[in-house]
């Protein structure tokens, strides 16, 4: 079997999921919602950017709130929420690159080589579709999808699946270690669990400033 190339960011289109219904986080809007001053959304963004040719929003809501942020939004033309295959399938129907990198809105702590990581993964396996696993369990949320699968997803709405890991399952999946840093899959699914990443963030920070004012002391300039 002949090497698979390695997938460069020209390559790949990114779709953020954010129409959910967060029912555990009181229906309130997982993207939009503050982390430290800034939208859940913009931590995912600034971190997704240097790695991929192109952005999409997947959200069913706040749709002109979402398009501030400079990127295509898309809405499910499924009716209701009807979960990420739903936001997927409309993100392979824009979709003008041969991958998809599929990822939350609401795992704010992005790895900087994710699509590094996901494409050695490919390569290794000659596989599909890549997910992250964080040591522990499967990550089928952020995921590095071939955009050949797009027939594939259509037909398994068709059939009433609903369940983004039962689907990639149907298929070879190619599997990135990322063991070392479980902590950038944790999803925010309910106010307490945003107020302790804010206050861990903020706790950094803080810690942060302190290093550096020791630093300055002790080597004035």
């Amino acid at each position: 079997m002949s090497p698979q190339a390695p997938v460069s960011a020209r390559e790949v289109t990114a779709v953020i999921l954010a129409g959910g219904a967060a029912r555990r986080m009181g229906g309130r809007d997982k993207g939009l919602l503050d982390l430290a001053g800034r939208a859940l959304i913009d931590w995912t963004l600034a971190a997704l950017r240097p790695q991929v040719g192109a952005i999409l929003i997947s959200a069913n809501r706040h749709l002109d709130h979402y398009g501030r942020f400079g990127y295509p939004v898309l809405a499910d033309d499924l009716d209701g929420f009807q979960g990420p295959l739903a936001g997927i399938r409309r993100a392979f129907q824009a979709l003008r690159t041969p991958w998809l990198l599929v990822l939350p809105c609401d795992a704010p702590l992005l790895p900087a080589d994710l699509l590094a990581r996901l494409s050695a993964a490919l390569r290794e396996a000659h596989a599909p579709l890549a997910i992250a696993h964080d040591g522990t369990r499967d990550q089928p949320a952020h995921a590095l999808l071939s955009q050949r699968l797009a027939p594939s997803l259509e037909q398994a709405l068709a059939d009433g699946e609903r369940s983004l890991a039962a689907w990639q399952s149907r298929h070879p999946i190619a599997r990135a270690d990322f063991s070392d840093l479980p902590q950038a899959f944790a999803n925010l699914n309910t106010p307490a669990e945003l107020a302790a990443l804010e206050q861990s963030l903020v706790s950094k920070e803080a810690q942060r400033r302190r290093l550096d004012a020791t630093a300055r002391d002790a080597h004035p300039s």
